[in-house]
């Protein structure tokens, strides 16, 4: 860490110079993030954060998953499974690594609304890119201050519909099958703005059984009102049906990448419904003061149909093979904000309260009909669990800021973050005993920066502060021993962090730079992980350091390069068993890398992008080798891959034309994207496809 300490801070004063010699200006723009203070300059916010367009994440691709345009946002590792029964696998700075569907360790956010719940597991699926106005990534100690799960913090936002009723339509196909229609109605009048979006696609799949379908419809409404209010209505809803392919062992996969024999012969598969809507009221009380507060509430509905084999259903204590979960949750999050002054110099103070609340109606079905012996698969059964979950938070929070130099500002906050977990069970069978229970976890979470303003265009900053995640209800449902009942034994993971960082306005162009540091203890790891089913326990302390570099600029004639480097070493820094009960087979030594997590990646761009008129360029992805258990014994291997896109867009008057045709992985490479932690079965390798095309229209019309 200290090597990329010095590397960054020469980088970066050796580009001093430069910044007041440059007589052009920034053709990128100032961009502004979402803070709890209100928007900021990216530019001067004490840390890690990006904000990725909408319409760059649309732009040119296919526009189904959030992995297609965040590729330069450095310590952002997210993949496309190629499995929408899974999600996508998404991990900052090897925060949500283990994960092995869903997201968790990292706290998402739809219009404010969060998408992931007090318990930390989260998912992106009901994420409409076809109305994404931008996502902002922020990564960092101050992730501490979302509470639970905030290894880092993913934001998505709505555009907001503006003027005259505009009309938008957009549809994309491409290799396996694959098709996406999307249309957009928005606009405003008077003291009312809207948008209402809704897009349908299916696949057939790369792989065989990993045929899916999903139907989002997403709305937002804005109201002004007289006394300078404002009132957001948002409302979303989202349908799934997927097959789930599985993973695959390295002989399944060097024989046939995309073959499921297991997931075929067991029908595994996955459906989902969504629905939810939010409200959020923000006030100004006078030039000092202003009143925020958000309200949302939501359900969802999850089937899901594991490869669990009949024999390992025979014990009284199983909770089968199918999976039923009925969710309903609500929240609000009430934030005042007020702007001062201390000791004559600005001071701004932010204090909120946070409450989230799930209800969850959990059932486990047999996945099968008949015998032992001679069963009928992959479909549902006799009943084998039934019961009620709460988990609910309530965290106070604040944040203050004070520039007390005209260079120099320090941010100070905290959290008290505080999660209950309450389990009736309702099913008590013979050997099945009641397995009812409740756990809380609470910490407090301080996190503090110093920013030294050193120019106009050059900024360096230094961060530290405390975060803790708990166990999801998922990683409590199972126990390691193989017994019925919640696994109360797991414990939450903290960890402290810091990180030091710098951002320079550079040629027209922006370049930041950031190394860090996580110690973890109590890490949260797999303990097993067999049929789709995994339990959990804690590790002890792991480590995680890292430099991240990135580059973005656009000329003037329109030429945009983007470049996004992330180097992350992150490792146990205590040996423990990996497998429950301990032998020598099980034993995980010290400095072992922890899995799921890439120790470079890069991302590269470049490209003639002109607001009209013809437009090409060509992309670079690549990760190094990823770690697929504790041990270290198995591993993908390392990969880079090329894409070509070109496109064609016109406005005139009312109209708006954009068509493309893009290629990935132009040079046909044959990797794996993504793996299953700690897979019992050793199926941790989900391939991604080789050469694949995609090409789509879009056309708009403003009344």
């Amino acid at each position: 860490m200290k090597k990329a300490v010095v590397a960054s801070g020469c980088l970066l004063w050796a580009a001093a110079p430069g910044l007041h010699a440059q007589t052009a200006e920034p053709t990128l723009g100032e961009i502004t993030v979402t803070t709890p203070r209100g928007p900021a300059p990216a530019f001067d916010v004490a840390g890690s954060v990006d904000r990725v367009e909408g319409a760059d994440i649309r732009d040119s691709r296919l526009g189904v998953n959030l992995s297609e345009g965040l590729g330069p946002v450095p310590g952002l590792q997210i993949q496309n499974r190629q499995n929408y029964a899974q999600d996508l696998q998404l991990s900052i700075r090897g925060f949500g690594a283990r994960s092995t569907f869903g997201v968790r360790g990292v706290r998402l956010y739809v219009d404010g609304i969060p998408a992931t719940m007090p318990d930390g597991q989260g998912q992106t699926s009901n994420i409409d890119i076809g109305s994404l106005d931008r996502v902002e990534v922020l990564r960092g100690p101050f992730s501490a201050l979302y509470g639970n799960s905030s290894g880092g913090v993913v934001q998505s936002f709505t555009e907001t519909g503006e003027g005259p009723p505009r009309l938008g339509f957009s549809m994309a196909g491409g290799s396996f099958g694959t098709s996406r229609i999307s249309s957009q109605v928005s606009g405003s009048s008077g003291a009312v703005d809207y948008l209402l979006g809704g897009s349908h696609f299916s696949t057939d799949g790369y792989r065989d059984h990993s045929e899916a379908r999903r139907n989002i419809v997403n709305g937002k409404m804005g109201l002004a009102l007289d006394d300078g209010s404002r009132l957001t209505l948002i409302a979303n809803s989202v349908n799934i049906h997927a097959q789930d392919p599985l993973g695959l062992t390295a002989e399944q996969y060097a024989l046939n990448p995309r073959s499921a024999a297991v997931a075929t012969q067991y029908n595994t598969r996955k459906s989902v419904d969504q629905t939810q809507g939010g409200l959020v009221y923000e006030r100004p009380i006078d030039a000092a003061n202003a009143l925020r507060l958000m309200l949302y509430t939501g359900e969802r509905k999850t089937t899901q149909f594991q490869a669990i084999p009949p024999s390992a259903q025979v014990s009284p204590t199983s909770a089968g093979g199918v999976i039923g979960l009925a969710r309903d949750y609500a929240g609000a999050d009430v934030r005042w904000t007020s702007r001062m002054t201390l000791a004559g110099r600005p001071f701004e103070l932010v204090a909120g309260l946070a409450y989230d609340d799930l209800r969850e109606h959990r059932t486990g079905y047999e996945n099968y009909l008949g015998t032992v012996a001679n069963p009928v698969l992959g479909v549902q059964g006799r009943l084998r669990r039934n019961e009620i979950n709460k988990v609910y938070n309530v965290d106070p929070y604040a944040q203050a800021s004070w520039k007390f130099a005209d260079q120099w500002t320090l941010e100070m906050g905290v959290r008290r973050s505080a999660v209950d977990f309450d389990s009736q069970d309702h099913y008590i069978v013979g050997a099945n005993r009641d397995d009812s229970g409740s756990a809380r976890y609470e910490k407090t979470l301080p996190v503090a920066s110093l920013r030294y303003q050193a120019t106009g265009d050059l900024a360096f900053y230094a961060s530290a502060g405390r975060g803790f995640e708990t166990p999801t209800l998922n990683e409590l449902s199972y126990r390691p021993d193989g017994q019925g009942g919640l696994n109360f034994a797991l414990q939450p993971a903290t960890n402290d962090s810091v990180e030091l960082g710098a951002k320079a306005r550079l040629a027209g162009g922006l370049l930041t730079a950031a190394v860090f540091e996580t110690r973890t203890d109590d890490e949260i790891v797999t303990a097993t992980n067999v049929g789709g089913r995994a339990t959990y326990q804690n590790a002890g302390r792991t480590k995680r350091e890292g430099f991240e570099l990135a580059w973005q600029h656009e000329s003037e004639n329109h030429w945009r390069t983007q470049l996004a480097y992330t180097w992350l070493d992150a490792r146990y820094s205590d040996p423990f068993c990996g497998t429950l009960p301990c032998t020598a087979a099980s034993f995980v030594p010290a400095g072992n890398r922890i899995p799921g997590i890439a120790p470079q990646t890069l991302f590269a761009s470049f490209g003639w992008v002109p607001p009209e008129g013809w437009r090409a360029g060509t992309e670079l992805r690549a990760a190094g080798s990823i770690q697929a258990n504790d041990r270290n014994t198995a591993s993908a291997p390392g990969y880079g891959v090329v894409a070509l896109f070109a496109g064609y867009v016109k406005r005139w008057e009312r109209w708006e034309f954009n068509a493309f045709a893009r290629v990935d992985n132009v040079f046909d490479k044959q990797y794996i994207g993504s793996v299953i932690v700690n897979e019992g079965n050793a199926r941790y390798y989900e391939p991604a496809p080789g050469r694949n095309w995609t090409v789509g229209m879009s056309g708009a019309y403003r009344f």
